[in-house]
């Protein structure tokens, strides 16, 4: 189990996600990456991790139970959590993000 620092900082993880634009996103179904969404963005509100993509909220789950980790490419974000949106069902996402030049 986490201990309080580790949560501490997976949350600020999650937070620190927030305003990134994405690309698009996927998610493994059935052995398949199937793009769910294209195009939109990260936001942290009220608390909550929303994914907006294709015009509509995909991905929407409480900051504190959101897991997330950064590809090994820097390209974008996995994202596990309980969507709130599909009645509670864990999901696992991958929001790939726009480039940007650095």
């Amino acid at each position: 189990m986490f201990s309080f620092l580790q949560h501490k900082k997976a949350a600020q993880k999650v937070r620190d996600l927030h305003g990134m634009a994405i690309r698009y996103v996927t998610e493994r179904r059935d052995d398949n990456d199937d793009v769910v969404g294209r195009g939109g963005s990260l936001s942290v509100r009220d608390d909550q991790l929303l994914v907006f993509s294709s015009g509509d909220i995909i991905f929407r789950a409480p900051v504190a139970e959101v897991k997330a980790s950064d590809l090994l490419s820097g390209d974008g974000v996995v994202i596990e959590g309980p969507d709130m949106t599909h009645g509670g069902r864990v999901r696992r996402i991958v929001a790939y993000y726009v480039y940007h030049r650095k």
